[in-house]
């Protein structure tokens, strides 16, 4: 369910905007993008698993609320970054 550290360093560098950068809104978002994928696929098999469900709320909502930050502050950097992970909103 969770990413494995390589993973996530592959994602740490594909969307960082500058280097050694791990805590833009834009590698935050990637990161959340691939472990709501992951239980999302968790919940393919395990259709009761109502504690995870909870966890993968809480993510979305998470994820939400950085983009509408990045969205706030700059529109262009949205779209691209909603396109790159091909995130429909």
């Amino acid at each position: 369910m969770s990413i494995t550290a390589e993973r996530k360093t592959a994602l740490m560098k594909d969307y960082a905007t500058k280097s050694g950068d791990t805590g833009s809104p834009e590698v935050q978002v990637a990161i959340l993008t691939e472990r709501i994928a992951n239980l999302t696929e968790h919940f393919k098999t395990h259709v009761k698993d109502n504690h995870s469900r909870r966890g993968l709320l809480k993510l979305v909502s998470q994820r939400r609320q950085l983009l509408d930050y990045v969205k706030r502050r700059d529109e262009a950097r949205y779209k691209t970054l909603i396109e790159r992970l091909g995130i429909r909103r």
